[in-house]
């Protein structure tokens, strides 16, 4: 099966009426967490500020989102399984090195929500910069955690390794009320080229090509960043890792597709999409930047599939390989085919 069908069928969302939970997905931004969660036909509900991602996550998920501003105070409805990706200001640039202490901080959030509901399992993912630099912060957040009741795993995790053709390293968390593991790696890697197939070779009046000024920009760039290998996008290999900033932004280290004319173009939404493993039905809200920053800013979702799988595994055994299951899961698709037969492939 070819990586982009068989994203468009694995990721679609579905009900599987065996699991009696309901996954609490917080700072849930555009929905790849959530998504890779209800692949495995989980039900969710999620809480996120972002007005465009908010409606991304409602137009294509089956769970809902609420766009509100989280508190400590906040009030959720009851959940088996808390997720989400808390933003984290103490170990930024800026930040004070205030730990749970700083009122900025969306760990004091994820925490509360988790001391409210007391869910069976727990999840976050972060950046790299949390399991190094800044371990005393981890440690703080598993702390808390293991005074909740939890056993608690976590490590540094790349999405490369979990059938994403990105490279994207991310801390995740994982703890239960029983002892739990993180997923095992997948044996095969995805090619750039696999996920884009025709689209990196096409172009239109609407590509944006870089111009020999930006070329020039670039250059001295890679010049002072002592790049040997240029960073336009290699087919034949994973992509660097998306982030809001070289999708959106017109800098030295943006995306870009050098063509077989020797032209170079930025990429396109729909591409850094499939770089993040989003199906092509996934729709996105908002303009360009904002879709792009919904993009940067995800899980990517196959790599949320996995997780998702594991935590499956946890609380149902070995069934996610029973025939019953395969069965189930075919009967839920079935009854939603009519939410995407509308949804054709849409090259933004």
């Amino acid at each position: 099966m070819e990586f982009v069908e068989k994203i468009n069928i694995e990721l679609k969302p579905w009900i599987d009426n065996r699991l009696h939970t309901t996954v609490l997905d917080l700072f849930a931004g555009c929905g790849g967490l959530s998504l890779g969660f209800e692949a495995h036909g989980f039900r969710t509900i999620a809480y996120e500020m972002d007005e465009y991602a908010a409606e991304t996550y409602n137009r294509n998920l089956l769970g809902k989102c609420v766009q509100e501003t989280l508190t400590v105070d906040s009030v959720y409805p009851k959940a088996d399984i808390v997720i989400g990706g808390p933003p984290c200001q103490p170990f930024s640039v800026g930040g004070k090195q205030l730990g749970l202490q700083d009122a900025r901080d969306g760990f004091p959030i994820f925490l509360a929500a988790v001391k409210q509901l007391e869910p069976e399992v727990v999840l976050f993912e972060n950046v790299r910069g949390m399991l190094y630099k800044n371990k005393w912060y981890l440690h703080e957040v598993v702390n808390a955690l293991e005074k909740f009741g939890y056993y608690i795993r976590y490590s540094l995790l790349n999405a490369v390794d979990y059938e994403v053709p990105q490279n994207r390293e991310r801390v995740i968390v994982i703890g239960a009320k029983q002892k739990i593991n993180l997923p095992k790696k997948a044996n095969k890697r995805i090619a750039a080229g696999q996920a884009l197939g025709e689209l990196a070779l096409q172009h239109d009046d609407s590509s944006k090509f870089l111009t020999e000024s930006m070329d020039q920009y670039v250059a001295k760039y890679e010049k002072a960043s002592k790049c040997v290998t240029p960073r336009d996008l290699h087919l034949n290999k994973p992509a660097r890792t998306l982030t809001c900033r070289n999708l959106a932004g017109s800098t030295g280290d943006m995306h870009r597709i050098r063509l077989q004319d020797g032209r170079r173009r930025r990429l396109t939404v729909r591409e850094a999409a499939r770089l993040q493993s989003f199906p092509d039905w996934f729709e996105f809200a908002g303009n360009e930047t904002q879709q792009f920053n919904q993009i940067g800013n995800a899980v990517a979702p196959y790599f949320a599939y996995h997780l998702a799988r594991q935590v499956k595994k946890y609380l149902l055994g070995n069934a996610e390989n029973s025939s019953s299951l395969r069965d189930a899961r075919q009967l839920n698709l079935f009854a939603h085919e009519t939410i995407y037969q509308s949804r054709t492939v849409k090259n933004i």
